[in-house]
């Protein structure tokens, strides 16, 4: 009964046995990962070895070619019920063979090993960007992503083109072929890749970075967003706002927007708190006030001129401007909250009153004409 064929994969006529068979080779490989990581930290540790950068790299190789190993040793267990079966039929077998296109086990082989470089050249290209841009004195964790993602991106396309070429896809014939279907693609698709070329734009550039703290807007006409950049990807661009929430937002926000960058402008910037106050209060104590409140907030530069100014005489009272210089900060409206309860403190103090929103309505009686 276990040696009953289930069905053929391949040349290979697969049973339960080679079920059993596979599943004692991959828990074996588990098991004998664990222990040769467990015994090379222990040895580590005893001997006060710290394991970092391409060591690190190195023991995650070294760990995975356990699997591939397994995988080696469980081709050839299918020899239990196949012994007229060599490897090499296996290998050349094809899974698709039509005239235009072939596809064999030994792609699979092929395409999985270009895989597994990959993976391998990425690690080696992060270590060497990391160890050449940590060695500056002035490093920029923003600057080092930005070529971390372009060394990934370049990996990736050769990795696209060698995979293509493995299947011997012509590349020429492919472009050539599918050029209306790609120009349907472009003209439906034109605003994800206007997100791609701006987030190429972004990662050359640099004029964005991640750790930044941005304030994007579209020239006033909703509120601005001001936000710290978390990730910066191919399309879109992960930012958090003040309120703890990720948001994705497209990269053509970024460059087609006004976005102003907190972090590489100037560190200090004028602020402005507006007051309304009745007819009648006294200007210069509200004036007096307006800057007590103001410089007794530690954020607040006191080297720079803090001034009151009359903005207008509005429907209500006297609409004052108070303007502060202040660090470009995270946290900036809670420092503008802080100096507003200062003012209805003060106010209260000194009886001066913010007046309510007044509106006149007339009723005319049209009876009486």
């Amino acid at each position: 009964m276990m040696s009953f064929t289930l069905f053929k994969f391949g040349p290979y006529n697969v049973c339960l046995w080679n079920f059993v068979v596979l599943g004692l080779i991959y828990l074996t490989a588990m098991v004998l990962r664990r222990l040769l990581l467990r015994t090379l930290k222990r040895y580590l540790q005893n001997n006060n070895i710290r394991v970092e950068g391409k060591r690190i790299t190195w023991l995650r190789l070294f760990s995975q070619s356990v699997y591939l190993l397994a995988t080696y040793v469980a081709i050839f267990s299918f020899n239990i019920n196949n012994n007229d079966v060599s490897f090499n039929e296996f290998i050349n077998f094809n899974i698709i063979n039509s005239k235009k296109f072939t596809l064999s086990i030994y792609h699979i082989f092929v395409l999985t090993i270009i895989f597994f470089v990959t993976k391998v050249l990425l690690n080696f290209a992060r270590l060497y960007i990391n160890r050449k841009f940590r060695d500056r004195n002035n490093y920029d964790p923003g600057t080092e992503f930005v070529y971390v993602q372009i060394a990934k991106y370049i990996i990736y396309l050769f990795s696209i083109i060698i995979s293509l070429k493995v299947l011997d896809i012509d590349l020429t014939i492919l472009l050539t072929g599918s050029a209306a279907l790609l120009v349907g693609l472009g003209l439906g698709l034109q605003d994800v890749f206007k997100d791609m070329f701006s987030g190429i734009v972004l990662l050359v550039e640099g004029n964005v970075r991640v750790g930044d703290i941005v304030e994007i807007s579209n020239g006033g006409k909703t509120e601005a967003i001001i936000a710290k950049i978390l990730k910066i990807n191919v399309r879109t661009t992960q930012i958090e706002t003040r309120d703890g929430n990720v948001l994705m937002i497209p990269n053509a926000k970024l460059t087609q927007e006004y976005v102003e960058n907190w972090t590489h402008g100037s560190e200090l910037t004028r602020f402005r708190i507006f007051v309304t106050v009745e007819y009648g209060s006294d200007t210069e104590l509200v004036t007096r006030l307006l800057k007590q409140a103001a410089f007794g907030h530690p954020k607040v530069r006191k080297t720079h001129p803090v001034d009151v100014r009359l903005a207008s005489f509005g429907n209500n009272g006297l609409e004052l401007e108070l303007i502060f210089w202040a660090d470009q900060n995270w946290d900036i409206n809670n420092y503008k909250s802080d100096i507003r309860f200062e003012i209805d403190r003060l106010f209260r103090e000194y009886k001066i009153t913010i007046p309510f929103h007044q509106s006149t309505v007339s009723i005319v009686d049209k009876r009486n004409n």
